[in-house]
């Protein structure tokens, strides 16, 4: 299934391609109809005279803001990381080049409305146009953006991609046959494990002290991943909040008269199926309705850097009518169908930013493209809502989707989409409150949620989680909620996984450990500091150290958030193993932590801010962490153990401290009133370049959980401006 071309002669790093005077030209006229004014913190407005001038604008300031995180982003999305990072990222290419097809972006970028067309031929000329007024920028791979790249990457979701149970591992062993030199996790993995998802908020005016909805945008990825805009343009667009790199719509914000918050689920949108495979005269066969249906094959070439040479390596690859075959399960081939992008999807998420109420939002969801997010909603007539999902294929629902499932009969067959209305949602609850931290939607509003009994098993498979149960004890306990009461519950420092836990660990040791027992001694003060601890994170708390190192040695099932249909959910699992864990389960990896603290440390009484640290020193994707240099104490935790505002940090090699890597990034509460207010907070700071004031400006606020006033109103912006241009200048 393999072919090899080595182009020895092709350089790396090619040179950029020449821009027509014409381009130019044209480029050089829509400046003129943006304006950016970079406020105190660098916060870019963007103001242009139609939707596409705003477009425009909005990404000549992503490139100057950090162009290296908005290459990148489609370098993966075009499958050709390998050419810029080696050839053990040729899974990943490969991965992504199953799922979405260049030439499908193509077709989908010619047939597109005239109104998104323009959107698109704005975007590739923002990016062009600051290349070419940047010479000293040096992309790494693609040197002039084509119109057709958003095509590529539909959802502004770090989660955008579904292919069911399978990973680039899969597709690695069934095509590559595990000779890439390094395995690599597929992107979502990596997501689920690291980040742990989102939270999102909606107050209704019962509860809130204006009378006003008030909206809390808590989105847990990557640090670094979004920044924070603003866009705005004679057409009727002004969408203030947090922008994907490299894409041209708000994906998580507010205009001024409603916001959306996306958390991330595990609705059933890709499936696998089964595919009975025949060969017959060197060519394959499926079985299909008793029928035998030729497999399409398609050349997929892949190119990988080795030694500063480009490489080429050329797949078969093959597909059904389900989808590509992505890999095998007892020797038999698994086809996967999904919706990983399309052109209504991306009309979606950019029409949304400019609806203008519940109703209006409701006619945007009905298009029914969105496969990655539920939607926590409010808007400035004191409507709240909530979707779990949007996109949602009709099944058989006796079926377990979260498997594999038959795939030589259409008894299997999707059957259209679930319409709006028939998906999980809840519109205005009685309990005037919605939450959702990546948790089932059956506890979304309290005694208002929608029940389970009334939806198939795929449209929910999620269960409950600490986040969730913390989230709802909050909202539905407090009254008279303000911007300020919301940011403190989204910053509420509490850990109730442990309330689980350390019972468990206290009781063992008090009826298992004697006297006698050498651990017995070692153990007393820790034992006694945890049992007297109130779960609460702080810099200063020796517990919390204790306890976050303590559970990370644990079983891991108990980390595991994204759960499939008929799985335990990660508060049933925790009891459980609490319930079960035997002495050396639990009092062991207390040991362990002990004796690694004394190491590192020569104690073990660290506090949690000594090991917990904030550290900004490089521009570089991939930062190293050094202990010598300077970083912030970090209260905060991992949203694993019940941590509403998220800070997930780990040691790196040669480091004894551990640093932040993901968690709440880009946070806002926003109140709708007659005029919208706001507050928000930004990981780091707005700009990706090292020497820029707002590259750690608002790092120790970050560290604090101090927030900074929006400026969404123009009057406001203009007071707070440290710099007013058109692109180019």
């Amino acid at each position: 299934m393999k072919k090899y071309f080595f182009l020895l002669l092709f350089p790396l790093q090619l040179t950029a391609q020449d821009f027509s005077l014409t381009e130019i030209a044209r480029w050089q006229k829509q400046s003129q109809n943006v304006t950016i004014i970079r406020d105190n913190w660098g916060v870019p407005h963007i103001y242009g005279k139609t939707d596409a001038d705003a477009v425009f604008g909005l990404l000549y300031a992503q490139c100057e803001d950090d162009f290296k995180r908005v290459e990148l982003n489609y370098i993966e999305k075009l499958g050709r990381l390998a050419e810029v990072k080696g050839e053990k990222y040729l899974q990943n290419d490969l991965y992504i080049k199953l799922i979405i097809d260049s030439a499908d972006a193509i077709a989908d970028y010619k047939k597109s409305p005239e109104w998104l067309r323009k959107l698109l031929n704005a975007y590739a000329d923002g990016i062009n146009f600051y290349l070419y007024k940047n010479p000293a920028t040096k992309p790494v791979l693609l040197h002039r953006f084509e119109p057709w790249y958003p095509l590529l990457w539909t959802d502004g979701s770090i989660g955008a991609i579904s292919t069911g149970s399978i990973t680039n591992d899969d597709v690695n062993n069934f095509y590559l046959e595990g000779k890439a030199p390094i395995v690599l996790k597929s992107s979502i993995n990596m997501f689920e494990e690291n980040t742990t998802g989102s939270n999102g908020f909606a107050i209704a005016p019962s509860k809130t002290l204006s009378g006003n909805a008030i909206l809390y945008i808590n989105p847990h990825v990557t640090f670094y991943f979004r920044p924070e805009v603003q866009v705005t343009s004679n057409e009727g667009l002004n969408a203030y909040g947090a922008v994907t790199w490299g894409q041209f719509f708000v994906y998580q914000g507010f205009n001024a008269h409603c916001g959306w918050m996306h958390t991330s689920s595990n609705v059933d949108v890709a499936d696998m199926y089964i595919e009975k495979i025949v060969k017959n005269n060197d060519k394959y066969f499926y079985e299909y309705n008793k029928k035998l249906l030729p497999v399409k094959e398609k050349i997929i070439t892949l190119r990988y850097k080795k030694e500063d040479v480009l490489q080429t390596k050329k797949i078969t690859t093959y597909y059904t009518h389900h989808g590509p075959i992505m890999g095998s399960q007892n020797n038999k081939w698994i086809s996967v169908r999904g919706y990983n992008r399309s052109l209504k999807s991306l009309m979606q998420s950019f029409l949304r930013t400019k609806t203008n109420g519940l109703e209006d939002y409701k006619k945007n969801m009905s298009m029914l493209a969105n496969t990655s997010n539920n939607t926590v909603f409010a808007d400035d007539k004191g409507n709240i809502a909530y979707w779990h999902g949007n996109y949602v294929p009709v099944r058989n629902k006796k079926i377990n989707w979260s498997k594999a499932v038959d795939g030589t009969t259409n008894a299997t067959e999707w059957k259209g989409l679930h319409t709006l209305d028939e998906i999980v949602h809840v519109y205005n609850p009685a309990s005037g409150w919605i939450q959702n931290c990546n948790s089932t939607p059956y506890t979304v509003s309290g005694n208002s949620s929608p029940q389970k009994k009334n939806y198939p098993n795929y449209m929910a498979p999620d269960g409950e989680n600490f986040r969730g149960i913390n989230a709802a004890k909050l909202l539905g306990s407090q009254n008279n909620f303000t911007i300020d009461k919301t940011i403190a519950t989204g910053y509420d420092t509490y850990l109730s996984a442990f309330e689980i836990l350390i019972p468990a660990l206290v009781n063992l040791y008090e009826k298992n450990i004697s006297t006698a027992d050498s651990f017995f001694t070692q153990l007393k003060e820790p034992i006694e500091l945890l049992k007297n601890w109130d779960y609460r994170v702080a810099e200063n708390s020796v517990a919390t150290t204790l306890a976050i190192e303590w559970a990370e040695k644990l079983n891991a099932t108990i980390r595991k958030i994204y759960i499939d249909e008929n799985e335990p959910d990660q508060v049933t699992t925790t009891k459980k193993f609490a319930a079960l864990a035997t002495t050396k389960e639990m009092i062991l990896p207390l040991v362990e932590v002990l004796n690694e603290l004394k190491n590192k440390w020569g104690k073990w009484q660290v506090p949690w801010g000594d090991i917990n640290r904030y550290q900004r020193i490089s521009s570089d994707i991939n930062q190293q962490y050094n202990d010598n240099e300077l970083s912030y104490p970090v209260a905060y935790a991992s949203a694993l153990w019940g941590m509403l505002p998220s800070y997930n940090s780990r040691y790196y090699e040669g480091t004894n401290k551990r640093y932040g890597v993901a968690g709440n990034s880009f946070i806002c509460a926003v109140e709708f009133g007659k005029k919208i207010k706001a507050k928000s907070l930004l990981a780091g700071g707005n700009s990706g370049d090292v020497s820029s004031p707002h590259f750690t400006d608002q790092l120790n606020m970050y560290t604090k959980g101090k927030f900074k006033d929006v400026l969404f109103y123009k009057e406001d912006v203009d007071k707070h401006a440290e710099k007013t241009y058109h692109p180019g200048e």
